[in-house]
């Protein structure tokens, strides 16, 4: 999408009266995104991206620590496991290979206080490429920030829940198995949803958010890739920008959003299995890096101001989506 058409509708949602001032009923959420912090992303990282884990390759012994690891995390506290789940676990067996892997995806939920069957689904892959050439690959950033951040946003949210304050639509906490063999655990999900997926308003998609690209002439790190915001719904897009203008101010690229982008990156994350059924999504990135699927993607290596200022974005959007008086309009309805 380029800068000017951007812009111009960006313009004409502030003229429509949009913009900020439908963020001035939602002012709690500053409040309830403070506990979204830089120390406790560290430290849930520094375990989830740990040896232990072994790389969490899907299937692995690695990956079912993990899975165990993200249930914890929301039975503690006290976030709901998704309906039809094994207590947090949609099961599943995928073909990988010429095996047959079994493996889950873990789903939570905090349902809607006025639109319960209304759903924004928040979503990271949990697992990685395990153990090659006998080193672990630990895939701090890919994507165990999109992991961490998923958990510290439910926080957030339950945090609103108890205070009375919680969303007016449900909220789905999706980490899904298989994305590093093909989306498969994403494709898995929208093949049999847990929830209506003509019920899903918006999919908001976490896939490395830890790091900063080497390749970018900006050398400032305070910018994040957003990739399809605008490409079925342009009021998510203007929502996302009115978010991130309102609190966060980080630089908003859409580099990669390009139609003629040669990387392919709107296809290559588990946002595109929500896509394809016409659910607006935005894909969080930022960009790849000489540690990208190496030994060396460890959690030393993220920046974690940045990434809490990430996660702080999609909270804040996430927020908006699900308070709104009406659902978000679609160009092809």
């Amino acid at each position: 999408m380029n800068y000017i058409f951007k812009k111009k509708h960006f313009l004409l949602a502030i003229a429509c009266g949009f913009s900020l001032a439908t963020f001035a009923q939602h002012h709690t959420s500053e409040q309830y995104a403070a506990s979204i912090t830089a120390k406790e992303l560290k430290e849930l990282l520094y375990v989830y991206a740990s040896d232990y884990f072994e790389g969490r390759e899907t299937g692995s012994k690695g990956q079912k620590i993990a899975v165990d690891f993200l249930r914890s995390h929301y039975m503690r506290n006290e976030i709901a496991p998704a309906k039809n789940t094994n207590n947090y676990f949609q099961e599943m067996k995928l073909k990988i290979g010429d095996e047959e892997v079994a493996t889950e995806n873990v789903v939570a939920i905090i349902e809607g206080s006025e639109f319960p069957n209304e759903h924004i689904v928040i979503s990271a892959h949990l697992d990685h490429i395990g153990v090659e050439n006998g080193e672990i690959n630990n895939g701090a950033d890919d994507d165990g920030s999109g992991n961490v951040a998923l958990l510290e946003i439910a926080e957030a949210f339950q945090n609103a829940v108890n205070n009375n304050e919680g969303p007016k639509r449900s909220i789905i906490f999706l980490h899904v198995s298989g994305e590093e063999k093909g989306l498969l655990g994403s494709e898995y999900y929208t093949d049999n949803p847990l929830y209506p997926l003509e019920d899903t308003m918006a999919n908001l998609n976490i896939d490395m958010i830890g790091r900063t690209d080497p390749k970018r002439e900006d050398k400032d790190p305070n910018y994040i890739y957003l990739i399809g915001s605008d490409k079925i719904s342009l009021e998510l897009h203007e929502i996302s920008e009115a978010a991130n203008q309102q609190f966060t101010k980080l630089k908003l690229d859409y580099t990669y959003n390009d139609e003629n982008d040669p990387n392919r990156f709107y296809y290559r994350s588990d946002h595109y299995n929500f896509a394809k059924n016409n659910i607006p999504v935005i894909f969080y990135f930022n960009g790849t890096h000489e540690d990208y699927h190496q030994p060396t993607d460890t959690p030393d290596k993220i920046n974690y101001a940045l990434l809490e200022k990430r996660a702080k974005l999609i909270f804040h959007t996430a927020w908006e989506l699900a308070n709104k008086s009406k659902r978000i309009e679609l160009l092809n309805k």
